[in-house]
């Protein structure tokens, strides 16, 4: 790219290196050390996170999520430190999410992030979350050079690595999958007890069935907002049995909310299926890689599964360990940038709500 220096590929180290790494872009809280060792290799050594649940019907407000993120650092970052077997002084930096996300979250663990380095005398690193989540995807997977389908709560991407930066190919013209989801499952009430989004899946395997929703695919980019209002007209339809069961023998022609549930994901998983697809055929790939909160989605999965054989590829994806927002994705993504020489002043640790994928350049890459 124009104005940057090419830099050789990130190079076995020399020593061990080890990071803190703090999550904290939406209602989870995450914090997590990990370790890259002299043979190239990278341990894992706690990944921890604290979640913010609201009662059923409702969301996550920025203040109340930033206050929940405050009240719970000290424990989170003190635990995983304990579990790791180490101490912060033993860190070689600390990373932390500069965005994309929440205001207000994001504002909070930078803050935490800027009192540690100033306290313990450490490097800070700003990650972008979305680079975290692609790199930890990478290293737990094994996944060489893959196209990545990115979905999560706020963010819907397919993305192909090139020259030293991801490329982002398509992505949501609107809201993201797992907003979608997420709003949905406040629509029929579902619990936010551990996720709306895991709570929509458990109800879609009980679905029987597959209602007309708008598809809506452009090129690239999928529309997710239409197909959301689609499916909450469906709540008021005279068919529909909020409580799941026909109201006489002759009530035959009936839904329910799982029936919503399956439909709903089936529908929206299809066109994320085939956007990536398009992807692997764009720059010859036979691998995808699914990263972020959905990506932790047994049908996503199965469904991607089934279109990578049919290419002769292979679909690479981890659980909720790390799929999930968590603190140990920021500590590799941070890493492996500050192993290139990288590191953020301390005048410049602000964060951003908007930081997209291709904005980060990708020095540890070839």
């Amino acid at each position: 790219m124009p104005g940057r220096v090419r830099r050789c590929p990130l190079k076995t180290p020399d020593r061990p290196y080890l990071a803190l790494g703090l999550e904290g872009s939406a209602n989870k809280l995450g914090a997590g050390v990990i370790r890259h060792d002299v043979d190239g290799s990278s341990t894992v050594l706690s990944n921890l996170r604290h979640t913010y649940i609201t009662p059923p019907g409702e969301g996550f407000l920025p203040r109340d999520t930033a206050l929940h993120h405050r009240e719970w650092a000290l424990k989170v970052i003190k635990d995983a430190m304990k579990q790791a077997g180490v101490s912060i002084h033993d860190c070689d930096c600390i990373c932390y999410t500069k965005g994309p996300g929440m205001g207000a979250p994001l504002q909070s663990v930078a803050l935490v992030a800027r009192t540690l380095s100033l306290l313990y005398n450490k490097p800070l690193v700003g990650v972008n979350h979305c680079v975290g989540h692609i790199e930890m995807g990478r290293e737990i997977t094994g996944a060489q050079n893959p196209v990545v389908l990115y979905v999560s709560g706020g963010n819907t991407q397919v993305i192909a690595y090139s020259r030293q930066c991801y490329r982002i190919f398509g992505e949501t013209l609107d809201i993201a999958v797992g907003n979608c989801l997420d709003r949905f499952a406040r629509v029929i009430n579902l619990s936010n007890d551990p996720s709306p989004g895991y709570n929509i899946e458990q109800e879609a395997k009980k679905g029987k069935r597959l209602l007309p929703l708008p598809y809506t695919t452009k090129g690239m980019d999928v529309s997710l907002s239409g197909i959301l209002t689609s499916t909450e007209a469906l709540t008021l339809d005279k068919r529909f049995r909020a409580d799941g069961q026909p109201n006489g023998p002759d009530d035959t022609d009936y839904f329910t909310p799982a029936d919503l549930c399956f439909t709903l994901q089936e529908t929206v998983f299809a066109m994320l299926v085939e956007i990536t697809e398009r992807a692997m055929a764009h720059i010859g790939s036979k691998e995808v890689l699914i990263v972020g909160g959905v990506g932790s989605n047994v049908r996503l999965q199965e469904m991607m599964g089934i279109m990578a054989r049919e290419r002769d590829g292979n679909v690479f994806a981890t659980d909720e360990r790390f799929c999930i927002d968590n603190g140990i994705m920021i500590a590799q993504a941070g890493l492996l940038s500050f192993r290139m020489g990288h590191s953020t002043p301390l005048t410049k640790s602000t964060c951003t709500q908007r930081f997209r994928t291709d904005e980060v350049h990708v020095a540890w890459r070839a």
